[in-house]
């Protein structure tokens, strides 16, 4: 009788597709076309369509195009809004700020703090954002049909606003 020879296990399936790891993957996929978009963008200021060209622009960034308002906010509020921690968005503040996308200004309300606005420069790359996501969108709908996409769409917003409702997920 021949010894078969040992072969590295191989994973189930459903480790590599679970709803989970598609989900991941393609938002990664969906980010990085709108991080192209507005690295072509030429409506990007330059030498930010040069940092998002060379990779620098990433996920953590966006945070802060997603998730700071208009009218702008406190670093707690912000913080708390993109699911990070006050450390670390108040490094993505100061990066943001030196690349002249937001501003730190005293807050009206609370002396003690300061509050965050988008620049000249940062609503413009907001507009780009807005753009780059609208094209991307458009791409899938393309890509899984338009009747796919709202469907896909419809799910995913009840499902994040089933876990926003629950306040606790699973």
């Amino acid at each position: 009788m021949k010894k078969s020879k040992s072969k590295s296990p191989t994973f189930p399936d459903w480790r590599q597709s679970h709803l989970g790891r598609l989900l991941g993957q393609a938002m990664r996929r969906f980010d990085e076309r709108v991080y192209d978009l507005m690295a072509h963008d030429v409506r990007v200021p330059l030498a930010l369509s040069n940092l998002a060209s060379k990779g620098q622009v990433s996920a953590a960034h966006i945070h802060i195009t997603r998730h700071l308002p208009i009218e702008g906010a406190q670093l707690t509020h912000l913080a708390h809004s993109a699911g990070m921690s006050k450390q670390a968005m108040g490094e993505l503040v100061d990066q943001c700020e030196a690349w002249g996308l937001i501003s730190k200004e005293q807050d009206m309300v609370d002396k003690r703090a300061k509050r965050i606005r988008f620049t000249e420069l940062g609503f413009a790359w907001l507009k780009a954002f807005e753009l780059a996501v609208g094209q991307a969108e458009q791409e899938f709908k393309m890509e899984v049909s338009s009747e796919v996409a709202t469907v896909i769409s419809l799910g995913l917003e009840v499902y994040a606003g089933s876990e926003r409702n629950q306040g606790n997920g699973f």
